[in-house]
């Protein structure tokens, strides 16, 4: 099952992207539901969330280096331990390289921290991003590496402003946006808490497209399930008439419905669009496990 779905995977792969070939974490898979596996040029990333059995591993490292067009290092990260260590299996000790995705480009480290840089299920999300951000001032909370700005400024935004509490995520931010030759008089970096921060947020604004994409849970700063609907609630504070809204939830534990009736509570003059896809790797075994991207407008009486 395994094989045969990385095989399939990658006879459909073009390999000039960054993408995943196999998607366990979706519980598609019997018996795979830790493992995934990323294309991340010219590194295949194998992740674990559990012990492995070592002879299958390194078969598998052995299979995907002769298998995967232009690979020079077959990398594994074990999520089960602390710090998610990661080790070169074959090949090359490559700690950083730059991949791309709809033309874009992003820097991507391995072995420095658990997350990489870019979140492989959003290439849809930032695709659309890319599509509707001309000539709109863009708000991008939770922006994490700003992989989402660098989509709108590439769609012609005429100003980003990206805000996250994690400094060092929006430096690397800010070197997406070098490696993309932008202009970056047109993107802001803000290292503030959002939910203390309003006022600041409100003053570069308002927003024609704003985009949400919280992580589940922080400790001490973010529980979604509790938080999402303080930022819904801002939406007529910092929005103008007719701009849309891409919000995002990735809580396994929480589907879209959740999404749907806190917008409803908070904000109802924000009328529901549609559901973005992810990309058809991304198969999951229960409807709403995974990423949830949901479409929005403002549409105030």
């Amino acid at each position: 099952m395994f094989l045969t779905e990385v095989e399939q995977n990658i006879t459909a792969a073009d390999f000039s992207q960054c993408q995943r070939l196999f998607h366990g974490r979706g519980h598609a898979f019997e018996n795979f539901e830790h493992v995934n596996v990323d294309w991340l040029a010219p590194v295949v990333l194998i992740t674990l969330y559990q012990t492995v059995d070592d002879v299958w591993l390194h078969e598998t490292a052995d299979m995907l280096l002769n298998r995967v067009p232009l690979c020079r290092s077959v990398q594994v990260q074990r999520r089960y331990l602390a710090k998610a260590p990661t080790e070169v299996l074959l090949g090359e000790t490559i700690s950083e390289t730059e991949v791309t995705e709809h033309g874009l480009h992003y820097h991507i480290q391995l072995g420095k921290s658990q997350n990489i840089g870019l979140f492989l299920d959003m290439a849809n999300g930032r695709q659309w991003v890319q599509a509707h951000a001309e000539g709109k001032k863009v708000l991008n909370l939770f922006a994490y590496t700003c992989a989402f700005s660098v989509a709108a400024v590439a769609g012609g935004a005429s100003k980003v402003v990206n805000i996250d509490m994690a400094k060092g995520a929006l430096a690397k931010g800010r070197d997406n946006h070098r490696l993309n030759q932008h202009d970056l008089s047109k993107v802001i970096f803000e290292g503030v808490d959002i939910f203390k921060s309003y006022n600041r947020l409100k003053k570069y604004g308002p927003y024609q497209l704003m985009i949400c994409d919280p992580p589940s849970f922080q400790k001490g700063s973010v529980n979604i399930a509790r938080d999402y609907k303080k930022i819904l609630s801002r939406i007529p504070q910092l929005l103008s008439p007719d701009a849309e809204l891409l919000l995002c939830l990735n809580s396994p534990d929480l589907d879209e419905q959740f999404l749907l009736e806190e917008m409803k509570r908070e904000c109802p003059d924000c009328q529901f669009i549609e559901k973005i896809l992810n990309p058809t790797v991304f198969k999951e075994a229960t409807a709403g496990k995974g990423l949830k991207a949901l479409k929005f407008k403002y549409l105030p009486l």
